[in-house]
């Protein structure tokens, strides 16, 4: 199942703020919470009670709740690599180690007795994930999370987020990464340009990156990576779908109810034949071969542009067809729908006999 998750940094929180934030996530179908240690500088009885609250609070909602560390970190709170019962005592599920050891330290901690999930930092393009499964870890303990990048123009590009994606999708790994709301200010550091893992995302919309990372394919569960996310921003994530790539449209006027509901109200597959051109959505043809669509006028196909083929179309009257290069007008087609223009890039993931589905933005 892929999952939906939330951060919090009680270090620079309000108790009953991170309640109220965790219980509006739980509400809206959010299920993990990512928590930062690194950036925790109390004395460690302080630290303890206050992650401690808050945790048992996050556990309370049965949100399973991850801790972002160190080696230095073991350093300071004087913990040591064979014993993890600090963290188990925190109320923690697993821990996310966001800097290496040596490969045969992680392949120990996974054999801890408290069950903790350890959690790799997938942020890397060498051969780290393969050191430490050379040393024959307890493999079910293993989840992947990408790094976030708080300063503007320092999230990974997205091939190297490819890259290094794949090498924990290949193993079967339960992968990762971060989403930037554009309401949130808070984070780990004083910096704070957005928290997102993939540069490309820190100034679109926070839908439109949960979708992108989805898309892939390469990734399970989606993260925000800065509190306090928006209300508006968490009832939206809550509402995406998780597994079909659905598309925000806006609908042209004057279209015929037989349109309407082959729009909205239909699965589409693409062709597996395809073309540079077009995405052709073929099988509503035979759904709708009685139904009448009258012609409308269309100019130039543009980029993006929802055709439905018209009574005048023959065979192809009803296919549906997404624009990927500008072409002639053809009278055959009607336009009923454009794509939202922060929707297009997503056009590049509709694969052959992939399934999608339009929304109204």
């Amino acid at each position: 199942m892929r999952k939906l998750g939330v951060s919090i940094y009680p270090e620079k929180s309000v108790l009953e703020q991170d309640k109220k934030y965790l219980k509006l996530a739980k509400e809206n179908g959010f299920s993990r919470v990512f928590t930062c240690l690194l950036s925790a500088e109390q004395p460690k009885q302080e630290m303890i009670k206050v992650f401690k609250d808050v945790i048992l609070y996050a556990k309370g909602l049965e949100l399973e709740v991850i801790l972002d560390v160190t080696p230095t970190v073991f350093d300071r709170l004087g913990i040591g690599y064979d014993d993890l019962s600090f963290f188990a005592e925190l109320g923690a599920d697993g821990i996310r180690l966001d800097a290496a050891f040596d490969g045969k330290g992680e392949a120990a901690l996974t054999y801890n007795p408290y069950g903790l999930k350890i959690e790799l930092n997938m942020s890397n393009d060498i051969d780290y994930l393969n050191n430490i499964l050379s040393h024959q870890p307890n493999k079910h303990c293993i989840i992947g999370c990408h790094n976030f990048y708080p300063q503007k123009y320092t999230g990974i590009s997205y091939d190297f987020f490819v890259r290094c994606s794949k090498r924990f999708k290949e193993h079967g790994i339960r992968t990762a990464a971060f989403v930037s709301s554009s309401n949130a200010t808070i984070g780990p550091w004083d910096i704070n340009d957005g928290l997102c893992t993939l540069e490309e995302h820190r100034d679109l919309p926070i839908q439109m990156q949960a979708k992108h990372l989805w898309a892939t394919e390469l990734i399970d569960d989606v993260i925000i990576g800065n509190a306090y996310a928006s209300e508006e921003e968490i009832i939206g994530l809550g509402k995406l779908n998780r597994y079909l790539l659905e598309f925000e449209i806006e609908l042209e006027d004057k279209l015929s109810d037989t349109e309407k509901q082959i729009i909205l109200n239909e699965l589409h597959v693409r062709r597996g034949d395809i073309s540079e051109y077009l995405v052709r959505s073929t099988e509503v043809r035979k759904k709708y071969a009685h139904s009448s669509i009258p012609t409308l006028s269309i100019e130039k196909q543009q980029v993006g542009d929802i055709v439905i083929g018209n009574d005048s179309f023959g065979k192809y009257k009803a296919e549906l067809q997404i624009v990927l290069k500008e072409m002639p007008e053809d009278s055959r087609k009607n336009l009923v729908a454009k794509v939202s223009p922060d929707n297009l890039f997503l056009l590049d993931y509709i694969k052959p006999w992939s399934t999608f589905a339009f929304v109204e933005k």
